[in-house]
């Protein structure tokens, strides 16, 4: 019966990020370096919310959009963090996490043959919805701007098929930030163009040098961007599921449509710790940043040191540096690395054509993991 699948769904393959970190159950000694979660507990107060909404029977469905009270928090948090401002009732929508964000976005404004813009290297979870949606991902070379979607690049790639640009920043996978001028830029481009923007900006609350800046408060640009955030990053919530949207409310009537088909509702008990970690925990992110800090500058400064050249990352907590030197697809450097020196990271390959000849190392390990692991990877890579 295979015969009978959905050829985009027989066409889409396991992360790159997933195959590596599935061959570290192999490998009882490996330092892992893989994947982008925080290392940190999710705090105290949202776990005491959480017992609290149980203990009350709180287990029934929240309406589809979200309880009303957490989406009034979520438009509250980005308007005080952000000053974007949004109507929380009918411009805001609670998700099982950003990846189901991203799903109901791509599938509400995508028809078959539409064209996305999007930059690579970039996050492998986007390609597979665009193409699920019988639309075509178009991948811009960023490597020359340092990793950046400028307008200058985007530029080319504009057609009559064009129906959205992605801009996922904080980047995973390089960490880079786009200013307020660069976004500037783009938004002229785009302004006079019927595009969607669809901002991924789940990283927002691990910026380290700088104010972090949305396309959606440049000029003309809010009523045709759709923002995507959520707590997994800031609040140390990846397992409680909860992401967000904010677009405009002619746009958020039919994404909730999507959403309510896909999944009715995210989690009532997640919902609720949500709503305090929202309003109590306005500044739970800041700690785990100024950590994330400290080990971004040293492992910047050991692979500067081993002569992996790279572009220091301003947020999320990844590194791409680039391992072209040795001559080694970017797949066999890091099995070879995981073989023989027991650290897993991520091939650059899995971020797209254009993450070839880098690894994505994630610094959200503790201080004494990443001595370890960036030990053995300079170990490694002197035998080469």
């Amino acid at each position: 019966m295979e015969h009978l699948i959905n050829t985009q769904v027989k066409n889409i393959q396991i992360s790159g990020i997933r195959k590596i970190a599935n061959q570290v159950a192999n490998y009882p000694n490996a330092v892992s370096l893989t994947i982008g979660q925080p290392d940190f507990p999710t705090p105290t107060h949202i776990l005491e919310a959480a017992h609290r909404a149980i203990d009350a029977g709180r287990t029934v469905y929240t309406p589809n959009a979200g309880l009303p009270e957490l989406r009034k928090a979520a438009a509250a948090f980005i308007s005080r963090k952000y000053g974007l401002h949004y109507n929380g009732l009918d411009e805001v929508i609670i998700t099982n996490g950003a990846s189901e964000a991203l799903d109901i976005t791509l599938r509400t404004i995508l028809t078959p043959g539409d064209e996305v813009i999007l930059p690579g290297p970039i996050y492998p979870g986007y390609e597979p919805l665009i193409r699920l949606a019988g639309a075509k991902p178009v991948l811009v070379d960023t490597r020359s701007s340092g990793f950046k979607l400028t307008a200058e690049l985007i530029a080319p790639h504009l057609n009559e098929r064009t129906k959205a640009v992605i801009l996922g920043y904080p980047s995973n996978p390089t960490g880079r930030v786009m200013n307020a001028v660069e976004l500037q830029d783009v938004a002229k481009l785009l302004a006079a163009r019927e595009i969607f923007v669809i901002s991924d900006e789940i990283y927002s609350e691990l910026i380290y040098d700088a104010p972090h800046a949305s396309i959606a408060s440049q000029n003309g640009m809010r009523e045709r961007t759709i923002i995507i955030n959520g707590l997994s990053k800031s609040h140390s919530m990846t397992g409680w599921r909860i992401g967000f949207t904010l677009a405009p409310a002619s746009l958020t009537q039919h994404m909730v449509k999507v959403h309510q088909y896909n999944v009715t509702c995210a989690s009532s008990i997640s919902q609720y710790a949500a709503i305090e970690a929202l309003t109590e925990g306005f500044d739970d992110a800041l700690p785990m940043k100024e950590a994330y800090r400290k080990r971004r500058d040293y492992v910047h400064a050991r692979l500067t040191a081993m002569g992996l050249p790279l572009e220091k990352p301003e947020g999320a907590f990844y590194m791409f540096p680039s391992i072209e030197r040795f001559g080694i697809p970017s797949m066999e450097f890091a099995l070879r690395l995981l073989d023989e020196a027991g650290v897993a990271v991520v091939p650059g390959d899995a971020f797209s054509v254009y993450g070839e000849g880098h690894i994505r190392i994630s610094y959200a390990y503790s201080q004494e993991v990443l001595e370890q692991g960036l030990d053995r990877l300079e170990g490694f890579i002197n035998k080469l």
